[in-house]
């Protein structure tokens, strides 16, 4: 049995089905992404695992011990940072941690030790004494990771660790988590919508979509299934789009993009870009711009649901104080 697996696992809100009988099975030590849309499941999925909502109906167990049966054995085991989580803006990083530690029984000298250890672990030592309505987005998603590490747990849950991030932050904090999985042999599982963040952090991924698991296995496994990859193009001008599509169509079928953009996914690659700016010329059509790209998360997620993960290809935040 794995360290995090799901049996059919459902949770229902009346008539809604938030999530719909999903199967997972999660190795000890390994970085699991758990990859879809706001609204997929994501989120609900979490709650259930760490013992803050009861399934519906299937089964879940955690190091061995189940959700519902074992709830409190579940809750020693684990570390959760989620994303709504209440952090008191008036403690200090270093008063939150010894808070922590306290509540789990943890002894004096050893709370001291796991303070320090933990703030350098996350990058936190220099801000330590401050008040943490000082830290910016980035620090307090680092301090959520060190209050989820204080008892030591087996598994750490992360619940859109990095949402609302900055690119800088976002890639610091990634950096925190490989060295605690590194460090500790802490299983991870880490929810996103961040195509970029699974694929860079996960060993494995599955894709939820409408509380349903629609696509699963390491990265370049889903990617590879995609097969060619997709070519770009935009237009001077819009009002030549279903021009362009009839031209296009010729290379390879149309595949979902958002507004102001047409794609196909392109046989034979760069190959053929020539081909196509040739005859999108000899048509007429003025080109702005063409892109060609190698298979993506976002083309699996497309492949299994039929459209674009939402937001997957948003503006990055402004940024923000990484550290």
């Amino acid at each position: 049995m794995g360290h995090v697996t799901a049996e059919n696992l459902a949770r229902s809100f009346g008539e809604i089905k938030a999530v719909a009988g999903i199967d997972l099975d999660i190795e000890k030590g390994e970085i699991f992404g758990f990859l879809g849309p706001n609204g997929a499941g994501k989120s609900t999925t979490v709650r259930m695992l760490t013992t803050l909502l009861r399934p519906t109906s299937g089964k879940g167990t955690v190091a061995g011990h189940d959700v519902v049966d074992d709830a409190d054995a579940v809750r020693r085991a684990i570390g959760v940072a989620l994303q709504d989580a209440a952090i008191d803006p008036l403690m200090t990083g270093r008063e939150l941690i010894h808070l922590q530690a306290v509540l789990h029984g943890i002894g004096k000298a050893e709370t001291a030790e796991r303070e320090e250890r933990l703030l350098s672990t996350v990058g936190l030592t220099k801000a330590a004494d401050r008040r943490v309505a000082t830290y910016s987005g980035g620090m307090r998603r680092r301090l959520d990771l060190a209050l989820g590490l204080v008892h030591e747990p087996e598994v750490l849950f992360l619940d859109e660790p990095t949402a609302g991030l900055d690119p800088n932050s976002r890639i610091a904090l990634w950096d925190e988590v490989r060295k605690l999985n590194s460090q500790f042999g802490t299983t991870v599982f880490l929810t996103t919508q961040y195509m970029e963040e699974a694929d860079r952090l996960a060993a494995r991924i599955a894709i939820i979509d409408n509380g349903r698991i629609v696509a699963e296995g390491t990265p370049a496994k889903l990617k590879a299934e995609v097969g060619e990859p997709s070519l770009r193009v935009s237009l001077q001008n819009p009002g030549d789009k279903e021009r362009a599509i009839s031209v296009l169509g010729d290379f390879g079928n149309e595949v979902p993009d958002s507004d102001g953009y047409i794609s196909i996914r392109l046989s034979g690659g760069a190959s053929k870009v020539g081909a196509v700016s040739r005859a999108l010329d000899d048509a007429g059509l003025e080109i702005e711009g063409l892109e060609l790209h190698a298979p993506s998360l976002d083309d699996v997620f497309q492949k299994a649901t039929g459209r674009r993960l939402e937001g997957a290809e948003d503006e990055a935040p402004a940024p923000e104080e990484a550290r």
